[in-house]
């Protein structure tokens, strides 16, 4: 009876104080995600307004349609501020590994999204190269379309830098795709601006730059889907942290004084948050509050190597057998 008590209280304690840490932690740093995403919003939805009009005005098809698309992207907004508002409302009795998983989620449905812009674009730009061949032509923009596309751009990469900026200091995964989202906006606008430079400048031949680019950045935009796509898609299926990380945990657990062994070492991530689960065997004679300030000691150096974790540590008396595993590998001190 003794022995349960001793299991339940030092597993409990240890996931309730974790929970209370990071729950603290994770408050900061959602203000930060939805500030960024407000930001992106608010940027998105002028960008559109101004480049809907100058299209309008500036007999320019490809800014109004730049614009059009830009529309879209106000959804993509709302979709990550959405899904960071849900993830930073922490744990509770439903959720009691919290809600990183919905900025998982985004991070996938953003690699969707960006998919879809690709083959929008790529399907485009090859039946405008394939009208061009066969004696089509493409209007003359106004002097303003190109002034516009070349702000819009500027725009967009700096809203690329700031979001990349902000999800490396949150370590969120919906920021680090929303990133890649403003810069496949950039490049599809520089690929606007090439078609409307060559009108203006070149001349009417030259026109079928814009498809060109167009095709050329639709592939480029596939690729940085792939990128943020499966990293997402693993974090999903729950698969285990890389093998560095998992070989510095077995390290730390190791140096550890007062840990004899450990096995059924278990990981995956949860949003920003790394989940640690493990069996660690100590002298069978220590007390309670010695094996609870052991794994305290693990808590602590687990969060310094590697940022917000969440641990699940089993303590058992070890007897003096080699009989832990870590990797296939058995492991005892």
């Amino acid at each position: 009876m003794l022995g349960n008590e001793y299991f339940c209280t030092v597993q409990t304690n240890m996931i309730m104080t974790n929970v209370n840490n990071i729950s603290q932690a994770g408050l900061r740093r959602n203000r930060e995600e939805k500030r960024c995403t407000l930001v992106g919003m608010t940027s998105d939805v002028c960008l559109s307004a101004v480049k809907i009009v100058t299209g309008i005005v500036g007999h320019s098809s490809a800014i109004l349609a730049d614009g059009i698309h830009s529309i879209g992207d106000t959804v993509t907004d709302a979709l990550v501020y959405a899904m960071v508002r849900l993830s930073g409302k922490g744990a509770d009795d439903r959720y009691r590994y919290g809600r990183g998983k919905y900025e998982t989620l985004a991070a996938f449905l953003i690699s969707i999204i960006l998919v879809v812009v690709a083959v929008g674009l790529l399907t485009e730009g090859v039946k405008d190269v394939w009208d061009a061949l066969h004696g089509g032509t493409l209007e003359r923009p106004h002097n303003i379309a190109l002034v516009v596309g070349i702000v819009a751009v500027m725009v967009k990469e700096g809203l690329y830098h700031y979001t990349r900026l902000t999800g490396r200091k949150t370590d969120s995964k919906a920021l680090k795709a929303y990133a890649w989202h403003h810069r496949a906006d950039a490049l599809s606008t520089v690929a606007t601006l090439l078609g409307v430079a060559g009108a203006m400048f070149l001349g009417e031949k030259w026109r079928v730059l814009d498809p060109l680019a167009a095709i050329a950045v639709s592939v480029l935009i596939l690729v940085l889907a792939y990128r943020t796509g499966r990293p997402a898609v693993e974090e999903l299926l729950e698969v285990s942290l890389p093998r560095d990380e998992q070989d510095s945990i077995a390290a730390i657990v190791n140096s550890t004084d007062g840990v004899k062994a450990f096995h059924n070492l278990r990981t995956r991530r949860n949003g920003n948050l790394r989940v640690v689960d493990m069996h660690i065997k100590v002298d069978g004679q220590l007390t309670v509050t010695q094996s609870h300030e052991i794994t305290r000691d693990i808590e602590r150096k687990l969060s310094d190597a590697l940022g917000e974790v969440m641990t699940n540590i089993h303590v058992e008396p070890y007897h003096g057998t080699n009989d832990c595993e870590k990797n296939g590998n058995h492991n005892t001190k």
